[in-house]
């Protein structure tokens, strides 16, 4: 396999991606090799310039997963990097064996982090400034001289620069003057702000005239807007990670950086067709760290184009522009209409053609529908979470409010027993017709839902064996406001998958098992439609 990429990109401006080193110290991430070699196809895939995979020789992890990154992972868009610190103080860079792991790595590019800090190099590393800037000037020379490429990161630059603003920017010179292609000024702590630095990258641009990259972390929010301020400044080299994964509250978001850099900005810094990429490659990675994708992360979020308010959707019925500040094809997300209690006909139009439900010109008719959701969502209903239920109560309203049927509910009950052994037995029973025929079903669970879920199922999976594919994947329940105790309204929401799609549907009773048989009813009904099902006569 190739160790280093080729890619249409020239070299003026680097997306470097630090999710596999600074991401993963994110609380709740802990990364296997294996982990960390899906996150690298994914990252290369989407055509980031530079993959810092960890450091080597620190733990035996990231030492083995650059053994298996040359020798699985053919780069086509990436280079990789190793990531590792200056020489020890009083020694040389080669003799030096955590610098000899860098090496060994394999890597063709090495980023080292430097104190930048005055108050660092003496407290932490226990040495003089001078003995430091030699630290820096020896290793970069001698990674250079060893046919690596060298990036440097200036660790709490800001900071250092507040404290001692000629100390900061010797660092910065030494590093450039001794080789390094590029000097990265860093917020360690988070702290900084974007016009702060902006004023800091500036200065230093042009006092030093080193290459400048910015790496911002997330402590005031403000990470995403750093990175863009510094590249306003002229810095062209960004560190992000993915999602913003990283310690504390985070680092600079990749995909956002990205998307503005591509689209506000006019810079060209992925290959022809990757940003198209960007949501996809933002819930892959998601789903190999397991945390759930944030749904209202700008771009990329299940929210992002989401519109509820009925005045929104008469504008976007008019022109989607008026209410969206770029196309999210462009990222490869997708509009969508949430329907509310806040819905006026044009949601109710817009939401209609999303779920392909004609509703033609029916003025009456989606009066009719505009008016059933917000008297059910007054009840307790939520739709814009609940898109399978919309749909079967809007297919009902154009059958002129006949439900959907494919079979019908004589009884249910679920029991709940309580052994003197101190184990629970849960059984339900369903009484239902279907095509003509009485079916009693009975079925045990973990749980009364669960049960009366398998008693609905073993009762209609030999008439629509369909639903043999049907799982429950999520169930939640909430007390709705405004109740107290156990006489509160619940509402239940249940996602549904057949192997190659979710829906979402919702139930609202006076007791949980009421609200959850009502989902679930509502579930069947969907998995049956979505199959292709004729419903019954």
């Amino acid at each position: 396999m190739t160790e280093t990429a080729t890619s249409e990109l020239d070299d003026a401006f680097h997306v470097f991606d630090t999710t596999l080193r600074d991401g993963a110290q994110r609380e709740g991430i802990n990364l296997t090799v294996a982990d960390k070699l899906a996150i690298a196809r994914h990252l290369d895939d989407f055509g980031v310039g530079f993959i810092e995979g960890g450091w080597p020789g620190a733990n035996p992890r990231d030492t083995e997963f650059f053994a298996r990154a040359r020798a699985e992972i053919d780069f086509r868009h990436a280079q990789l990097v190793a990531f590792g610190a200056t020489r020890r103080a009083g020694a040389t860079a080669a003799e030096d064996p955590q610098v000899r792991a860098l090496l060994e790595s394999g890597a063709p590019v090495v980023t080292l982090v430097a104190k930048a800090h005055d108050r660092h190099v003496e407290l932490a590393l226990r040495t003089t400034r001078d003995e430091n800037l030699e630290m820096v000037r020896d290793t970069v020379s001698h990674l250079r001289a060893e046919g690596r490429r060298v990036f440097v990161d200036c660790e709490h630059f800001f900071d250092g620069y507040r404290a001692n603003p000629e100390y900061a920017k010797a660092v910065v010179r030494t590093a450039a003057e001794a080789g390094a292609d590029v000097v990265i000024l860093c917020d360690t702590n988070g702290g900084m702000l974007p016009a702060q630095v902006h004023a800091v990258v500036s200065t230093v641009l042009a006092d030093t005239g080193a290459r400048l990259g910015i790496h911002a972390q997330d402590d005031t929010g403000c990470a995403v807007a750093n990175t863009l301020a510094a590249v306003d400044a002229g810095a062209t080299h960004v560190q992000c990670t993915a999602n913003g994964y990283g310690e504390r509250v985070g680092n600079a978001n990749l995909f956002p950086v990205v998307a503005a850099l591509e689209l506000k900005y006019g810079k060209k810094v992925l290959p022809e067709g990757r940003l198209r990429e960007t949501t996809r490659i933002s819930h892959a990675i998601a789903e190999v760290v397991n945390l759930t994708p944030s749904t209202h992360q700008p771009y990329v979020g299940l929210s992002a184009f989401a519109h509820k308010a009925g005045l929104h959707a008469s504008a976007i019925k008019v022109d989607p522009d008026l209410y969206q500040h770029i196309d999210p094809e462009q990222v490869g997300n997708t509009m969508r209409m949430l329907v509310s209690d806040m819905a006026g006909r044009a949601s109710i139009e817009l939401k209609g053609k999303e779920l392909g439900v004609d509703l033609g010109d029916d003025r009456e008719l989606v009066g009719r529908v505009v008016e059933r959701v917000k008297e059910r969502e007054l009840k307790g209903y939520t739709y814009e979470a609940a898109d399978a239920s919309f749909e079967l109560l809007l297919r009902s309203e154009v059958q002129g409010g006949r439900p959907l049927r494919y079979f019908e509910v004589e009884s249910w009950r679920a029991i709940v027993e309580d052994r003197p052994d101190g184990t629970h037995a849960n059984e339900a029973t369903v009484k239902l017709w279907a095509k003509g025929e009485r079916i009693v079903a009975t079925a045990e669970g973990n749980g009364p839902v669960n049960a009366l879920d398998r008693a609905l199922r073993v009762a209609l999976e030999k008439i629509y064996p369909q639903l043999a594919k049907l799982e429950l994947v999520d169930y939640k329940v909430r007390i709705l406001e405004g109740k107290h105790g156990t006489s509160s309204t619940t509402r239940v929401l249940i996602s549904t998958s057949d192997g190659t799609g979710e829906w979402a549907t919702v139930g609202v009773a006076d007791n949980v098992i009421a609200a959850s048989w009502q989902a679930l009813e509502d579930a069947c009904t969907y998995g049956l439609l979505r199959a292709g099902v004729e419903p019954a006569e």
